[in-house]
């Protein structure tokens, strides 16, 4: 299975381009070509390079993907399996374009997948583990009150709110889970294209966050979830402009 990567850009979406950036020589020594289709594929899509709901041929991603058509065929597969695209034979590739509807779904996904996790989190996860995480948010919140809202707040939080999902996902210990919720965080990453983040929303996530880990940080199952579950429904508020 192809491996997953992240993650998006505020700015608004150029043109797809015909001319491949250049990839370090590692990646092909580490990755099938159909891997590094996937892989760029949804880089594409993250940095709006390839717009959302965009229709493109097969022989025009051939040229801005920059892989032989046959690895870029298995790759368009996985990605048609996770739902991101629709092949149409003999005619092109539809990108999917999130609605409300699949909004909803992912957040609705989301939940089942993490409320039983942030129970275990609030468990066993170590107490220094938490505590680093905790002092990053805090360090995070300074800086953004500090020097206003900039691209490496925007940045640090966008890393922080994966940092902390992924933890809680991981608690579980099932690889399985694991790999689902990549693609889970794939679908989050192009929902988000379209929402321009703001020193308000930023903060209010980061605080959220940091509700989240004084429950687990005194060791409350109940509260963590709960925490976890208004904090979703925020969120999702958010993506639909519902501030």
């Amino acid at each position: 299975m192809p491996r997953r990567q992240s993650d998006r850009s505020e700015e608004s979406a150029p043109q797809a381009s015909a001319e491949p950036a250049e990839r370090p020589e590692r990646e092909a020594a580490t990755l099938s070509l159909s891997e590094i289709a996937y892989q760029r594929i949804l880089e594409m899509l993250f940095e709006r390079r390839l717009p959302a709901g965009a229709f493109v041929s097969q022989n025009d991603l051939v040229a801005i993907v920059g892989v032989p058509v046959a690895p870029l065929r298995d790759a368009l597969r996985v990605l048609q399996t996770e739902g991101l695209l629709t092949i149409h034979p003999r005619s092109g590739i539809r990108f999917l374009k999130p609605d409300f509807e699949f909004a909803r779904h992912t957040y609705q996904f989301r939940q089942v997948l993490e409320r039983p996790a942030v129970r275990l989190f609030a468990e066993l996860a170590t107490t220094e583990r938490m505590q680093s995480i905790r002092a990053r948010h805090e360090a995070a919140i300074a800086l953004l009150e500090a020097t206003g809202f900039t691209p490496e707040v925007a940045a640090e939080a966008v890393a922080l709110d994966a940092l902390l999902h992924f933890e809680i996902i991981a608690a579980l210990g099932n690889p399985l889970i694991e790999s689902t919720y990549r693609r889970v965080h794939n679908y989050l990453q192009l929902i988000r294209l379209d929402r321009t983040l703001s020193a308000p929303i930023v903060l209010r996530t980061l605080r959220e966050h940091l509700d989240l880990l004084d429950a687990c940080l005194a060791r409350d199952a109940d509260r963590a979830e709960a925490s976890l579950q208004a904090h979703f429904t925020q969120a999702l508020q958010r993506t639909m402009g519902i501030f």
